[in-house]
């Protein structure tokens, strides 16, 4: 489930949203409120239930050939998603949709980006689509998807390594 050209997108398990209304997002260290939404590269980062732990990484520029073979694996594409066994059935079961925003009015934000983000209220192009089975969209992306007893020994790998990551709803993992 990615964007067409023109468009980004906004993941939730929520199908009754009818208009995005900018908000401050309890999770942000930002006190401006705006819609958030994701471009083609980043929604990966969103095919998961909402609050569902997850560590992310994936080769770039700056990865050693090294780093790449230890996190992601020998022969196993660029990218890993990880989350706890405990969220497993959520990831099955969940129903999540996406709605297409046009892309005008939004605009990166972070640094690196990490989503797009309008301060002006939007309206979905038409109505949600079911984004479908989570799994068959790792699959069909080549991202490997790793299910571990615990987040924290992976994303302290990752974030010593030169790989790019992220690392989204962490605080919902265990300690």
């Amino acid at each position: 489930m990615r964007p067409e050209p023109g468009q980004v997108l906004h993941f939730s398990e929520d199908p009754t949203i009818e208009r995005f209304v900018p908000h401050v997002a309890v999770t942000s260290a930002l006190s401006e409120p705006y819609v958030w939404a994701v471009d083609h590269d980043r929604c990966p980062d969103y095919w998961f239930p909402r609050a569902c732990p997850r560590a992310m990484a994936w080769v770039g520029p700056r990865t050693s050939k090294e780093d790449a073979a230890r996190i992601v694996g020998a022969g196993c594409g660029d990218r890993v998603h990880a989350i706890e066994y405990c969220w497993l059935k959520a990831l099955m079961d969940v129903r999540l949709y996406a709605y297409r925003l046009p892309a005008d009015g939004f605009a990166p934000i972070g640094d690196p980006p990490h989503a797009v983000v309008s301060k002006a209220p939007v309206l979905p192009l038409g109505p949600p689509e079911p984004v479908g089975d989570l799994f068959e969209l790792h699959e069909e992306a080549g991202i490997q998807l790793r299910v571990l007893d615990n987040l924290w020994p992976f994303w302290n790998e990752v974030t010593s390594s030169t790989m790019q990551f992220s690392g989204i709803r962490l605080r919902n993992a265990r300690r």
